[in-house]
């Protein structure tokens, strides 16, 4: 009996190894904005809004919380910080000082938290979930993504015309509340002032007297992997100042999708969540 009861112990435990997993709980604000509260350095109560479009962490100069004891150098950067989520504690984390951050947000965080393996966002249950090695994806899509600088691109369809589909890259970037953001050069190429239904604009100045104007539009059909998703909410910038030179996929998008990132970065699997009919925001 010993020894069947040992047999099962130790059966048991290696399945933990195998799946083994830590969770970080999150909120999402009214803006699409992913929120973790943190503990830094033992000291400082942080409310810092995850960005997946970086790696390491910031202080924004707008915070509501004080962060006395991030201590940063002349070049504005502080390094070594410990950052507490929970039961789970990051060494060695890196703070970048005066970035803005979105609403609620003391600062950001970045993939940090997941030390480089798989990790889910899981937007049913307000979690992030880190794994030893890719957990059980059969009812998920796979789809491919690159990482280059700090972020992930994936590609999508655009039906802006007809039915004709026009592939592009995006940015995964959850520190933008809308849909879709496209760039400059995408915007001009397929001519979306004329082609989209325009819902809002909305002219901005700079100091030199250079106009930049915002449009917010309407994109028929996106298809991502074997999802689609309809009249999508999308912007773009037309005037003196081209400044957006990558296409957004926004946090409104980001939500829709329960999300698994293999730790290689090269492939994510995605399902339909219970976002994926909701409204979309409304970007001002």
């Amino acid at each position: 009996m010993f020894k069947k009861t040992s047999l099962i112990l130790l059966f048991s435990a290696g399945l933990f190894n195998i799946h083994a997993q830590q969770t970080i709980p999150f909120r999402i604000t009214k803006h699409n904005n992913i929120i973790v509260k943190t503990l830094v350095n033992k000291k400082d109560t942080l409310d810092l809004m995850f960005q997946i479009a970086m790696e390491d962490a910031s202080i924004s100069p707008e915070r509501q919380r004080k962060a006395d004891h991030i201590i940063f150098n002349k070049e504005k950067i502080s390094e070594n910080n410990t950052v507490q989520i929970g039961k789970l504690t990051l060494n060695n984390v890196r703070f970048s000082d005066n970035q803005l951050a979105g609403h609620e947000a003391d600062g950001k965080i970045g993939t940090v938290l997941f030390g480089g393996k798989a990790f889910k966002i899981d937007y049913d249950h307000n979690q992030f979930i880190i794994y030893d090695k890719t957990p059980d994806v059969k009812d998920f899509q796979p789809i491919n993504t690159m990482y280059d600088h700090e972020a992930f691109y994936i590609v999508a369809d655009n039906v802006i015309d007809g039915d004709k589909q026009q592939e592009a890259y995006f940015v995964l970037q959850s520190g933008y509340s809308g849909g879709l953001l496209y760039s400059n050069d995408f915007a001009a190429e397929k001519e979306l002032d004329k082609k989209l239904k325009i819902t809002g604009e909305k002219t901005l100045k700079n100091s030199s007297g250079k106009s930049i104007i915002t449009k917010q539009a309407v994109l028929p059909f996106l298809k991502v992997g074997n999802s689609v998703l309809k009249d999508v909410s999308a912007g773009f910038f037309i005037g003196d100042l081209k400044k957006q030179t990558v296409n957004y996929f926004g946090a409104d998008l980001l939500r829709r999708f329960n999300w698994v990132f293999d730790a290689d970065r090269k492939t994510a699997y995605i399902k339909p969540s219970k976002y994926f009919s909701e409204p979309y925001y409304k970007v001002n």
